[in-house]
Order: structure tokens, then C-alpha cells, then sequence
């Protein structure tokens, strides 16, 4: 798992003059944080791809737990970061302002951890399950996952609610899968 492109590029200024559009005023501390840290790491990563994707051969049989710690803040390409990052702008803006500062915090890095143990869990089931070492080898990084537990979380503080999926008006309870399908099928990985 390589990098496909670094530096500025067609995403980075689409996410760059996104948040030029909202106005750095308007983003809440954390979840502007949030889009610096995952910006910076892109510009600026701390190793190669390679180096940081999570997997279970990496993180439980090698002992490499700080994959944890880096997989979530990496991403693959500049339109892997941007979708991640258009969806972080929205969820952080709503959800900071609702749970206030150092509870969003706290959220945000218990889930960034604890998403990578559900996706090594669920690879170790599918070994056994399907009796497929294959699934161990399987390495991902990217803040997807965090983002999908910030959709489940603004769910419930907002009950009811109808979000637009491709133009097309779906109950927000369902809107966050159909949003999971559609950045596996926009940027599978």
C-alpha cells in the first residue's frame, strides 16, 4: 500500500476551498484540529503507507500497536482525504457544538483507537470463519471508521432527521450506510 500522490494536488484544494467556504471562524477548536492534523499528516507523513496501515499481522503477531495510534490519521490519496475531511468538517461542526470542546476530544481519540480494535476483530472472525489467513494481511488506513461512529453518534443526538445521499432524501437513521457504501465504492480501501 503505497501513496498514489502527495503535495497539492486536486483534492487538497477542493477540501482547502471548502473550508475557505464554511470559515475557519466557524469550525469548532477540535474538529479544526481534527482537519489540520489529518492535513499535515498528508503534506507530511510519518512514514510510508506501508508503514502505518493497520492490520493484524502488523499490530498483533509483529506487536506494531502503534499502527493504533497512526492508521487512523493517514490516508491514501488527496480524494481519500477529502472525503474523510468534507465529512469530518459537517459531523465536528454539528457534534462539537452539541457535546461541547473536551467531550468531541475525547470522543474523537477514544474512537480512533477503538475503531482499529473492532476492524482487527472483525478481520481475526473473518480468519476463522472463513478459515482465511488472507484476512490478517488486510491493512487499512484512513479515519472512515471514526467518521462512520460520529454518524451513528449524531444519529442519536438527532433523531428524525433527513439527509440528502446524491440528491436523493434518506432517513439520516440510514444515511449513515448508505454513506459507508458509497466512500467504499468512491475510494475502496
Amino acid at each position: 500500500m503505497e501513496r498514489r500522490q502527495r503535495g497539492v494536488s486536486a483534492g487538497l484544494l477542493l477540501l482547502l476551498y471548502q473550508i475557505s467556504q464554511v470559515g475557519l471562524q466557524n469550525i469548532p477548536s477540535v474538529t479544526l484540529g481534527v482537519l489540520v492534523l489529518n492535513i499535515f499528516l498528508f503534506l507530511n507523513p510519518l512514514r510510508p503507507l506501508s508503514e502505518v496501515c493497520l492490520s493484524v499481522n502488523e499490530a498483533v503477531h509483529r506487536k506494531n500497536w502503534q499502527r493504533l495510534l497512526l492508521a487512523p490519521f493517514h490516508h491514501a490519496d488527496d480524494w481519500h482525504l477529502y472525503y474523510n475531511m468534507i465529512s469530518m468538517l459537517w459531523k465536528g461542526i454539528m457534534l462539537e457544538r452539541k457535546l461541547k470542546s473536551i467531550w468531541f476530544a475525547y470522543i474523537i481519540a477514544v474512537f480512533s483507537v477503538l475503531i482499529g480494535v473492532v476492524y482487527m476483530v472483525l478481520e481475526l472472525l473473518l480468519v476463522i470463519i472463513l478459515d482465511d489467513p488472507s484476512y490478517e494481511m488486510n491493512c487499512g488506513v484512513g479515519f472512515s471508521g471514526v467518521l462512520f461512529a460520529l454518524k451513528v453518534l449524531n444519529n442519536h443526538y438527532n433523531p428524525g432527521r433527513v439527509s440528502s445521499v446524491f440528491g436523493l432524501p434518506i432517513s439520516s437513521k440510514y444515511a449513515c450506510w448508505v454513506e459507508l457504501v458509497a466512500i467504499h465504492l468512491i475510494s475502496p480501501g
